[in-house]
């Protein structure tokens, strides 16, 4: 009897470290994030943390998402899959799933959950900060992500409930329903936590000091809000950035032809003061550099981060990613904001941390997915690739930053995009089949649409298009 005893021990202890040895993963996801940051080559911002970050990563300067709405890229970097198109996607899948269990695979953090993993959210992971529904999107019993997370957080403080420190400024102040009354930039005197990232970042140091104590891997996702909307940052941030250069808007026109131009509505409900950034330069340029603050302000709080974890024992076991949800307009075709199929909407930062990567520091060309993430990380813990997964590995691109990437696939609305490694096309759902090409080798701005010129192009790109993501 005492001879089996000890067999049991042995293998409980022989999988407790099998889990322990696995490696960690920290992923970092950030609001409305440009890839403008130092180590993208950018001068109007101070970011030193996430550039030291990129100086032992493979840095992706190709890196597009699914979707230009922070709720639909979030569902595609967390499932792994293309899927709706709205900012209710994730909650979409979770009623679809509560009604078939089979209708719906597992999400990336159940996944691993599922594998041994402690898994952890803090802040703005999926769409709702803390990934909850109901009023104030704090309701216990309306899940964005059923059993994905062992714990997931969303502290609040003086902001009260998630909802209010999603688009809060200094102090608590939350946003009201009547329009242009909150202000759409603020540089306030104080600390971090006068903000709501500054609490996110608190509570996932706490986390962090848990998690690495106990014998098991974990996955600490953590959301940092800024720099979406308002463009709020304590003051520190913005005089960091006051004296930086900035550089001329590139194509600030609206295109002349059919297009996902918009009105930049998502700024116009906040205070501008009776101005207009399309036409007023200067103040075109106040909401660029509190845009950048609150960029500086997030590279703070990443490097608040990566301090604490590499003070820990699974500093040298834990995989970083930092991604970005989407890009953002700061004025290029007349648009402030994100929701088009441009570019600049689509196109985020990617960097991705191993202790195994070659050529550290190295960036890497390559067009990539945000859907590649989720195969990315089961590779590099060791854990099988499920087969609904629809992305593919970046592992050859982290043994190799010359290695070549593949085509990306975007979508907003009915509207669809796949970008090849030299050209764009969106096509529209309209009866008249309006498309778009671009052709990147000579108009990386896309300014010019050559699809009338160029039909064998767009028929060929249409045909993959229609393969991988078919009309809606």
């Amino acid at each position: 009897m005492r001879q089996f005893a000890l067999m049991v021990l042995a293998w409980v202890s022989l999988i407790s470290y099998a889990l322990a040895a696995q490696p960690n993963v920290l992923l970092i996801c950030v609001d409305d994030l440009r890839p403008e940051l130092g180590c993208y080559g950018s001068r109007s911002v101070s970011t030193p943390h996430i550039d030291a970050l990129a100086s032992r990563s493979r840095l992706f300067t190709r890196h597009y998402v699914q979707a230009p709405t922070c709720g639909a890229s979030r569902c595609t970097l967390l499932t792994g899959r293309y899927g709706p198109a709205g900012n209710n996607a994730l909650f979409e899948l979770a009623k679809r799933r509560k009604q078939d269990g089979e209708a719906v695979p597992p999400s990336m953090p159940e996944y691993f959950r599922g594998k041994g993993y402690t898994t952890v959210s803090v802040g703005k992971v999926s769409h709702h900060p803390g990934g909850r529904g109901g009023a104030n999107w704090d309701d216990d019993n309306l899940n964005e992500m059923p059993g994905a997370w062992t714990r997931h957080l969303m502290p609040t403080g003086l902001w009260k409930h998630p909802r209010g420190a999603m688009h809060g400024l200094a102090h608590g102040e939350i946003r009201a329903s009547e329009k242009g009354k909150m202000a759409v930039f603020q540089a306030t005197e104080g600390t971090d936590d006068i903000y709501p990232d500054g609490l996110i970042v608190e509570e996932s140091l706490r986390q962090l000091d848990v998690l690495t104590s106990e014998d098991k891997p974990f996955f600490l996702a953590v959301g940092l809000i800024r720099p979406h909307l308002p463009f709020g940052s304590p003051a520190k941030y913005f005089e960091k950035v006051s004296q930086l250069p900035l550089l001329p808007i590139p194509h600030p026109e609206k295109p002349t032809w059919p297009s996902t131009w918009h009105g930049s509505n998502e700024l116009r409900q906040y205070q501008l003061w009776e101005k207009d950034p399309l036409k007023d330069p200067s103040f075109a340029d106040e909401i660029r550099r509190h845009y950048y603050a609150c960029v500086t302000y997030a590279d703070a709080n990443v490097g608040r981060l990566l301090e604490k974890l590499a003070a820990t024992k699974g500093a040298d076991n834990t995989i970083i990613v930092l991604w970005g949800d989407h890009g953002w307009h700061l004025r290029e075709h007349a648009v402030w904001g994100k929701h088009t199929l441009f570019e600049e909407s689509l196109r985020s930062p990617l960097l991705i941390s191993t202790g195994q990567l070659k050529q550290p520091g190295e960036a890497t060309e390559a067009v990539v997915e945000t859907i590649d993430i989720f195969p990315t990380l089961c590779e590099l813990t060791g854990l099988e690739k499920p087969a609904f997964v629809q992305g593919v590995s970046l592992v050859p691109q982290l043994n190799d930053p010359n290695a070549t990437g593949h085509a990306a696939f975007s979508y907003s609305g009915k509207t669809r995009t796949i970008l090849t490694d030299r050209y764009r096309l969106i096509a529209h759902p309209d009866k008249a089949g309006t498309m778009e090409l671009f052709d990147h080798a000579v108009d990386a701005g896309e300014t010019r649409n050559i699809a009338e010129t160029q039909p064998e192009i767009v028929s060929a790109l249409l045909k993959e298009l229609d393969q991988r993501l078919p009309p809606r």
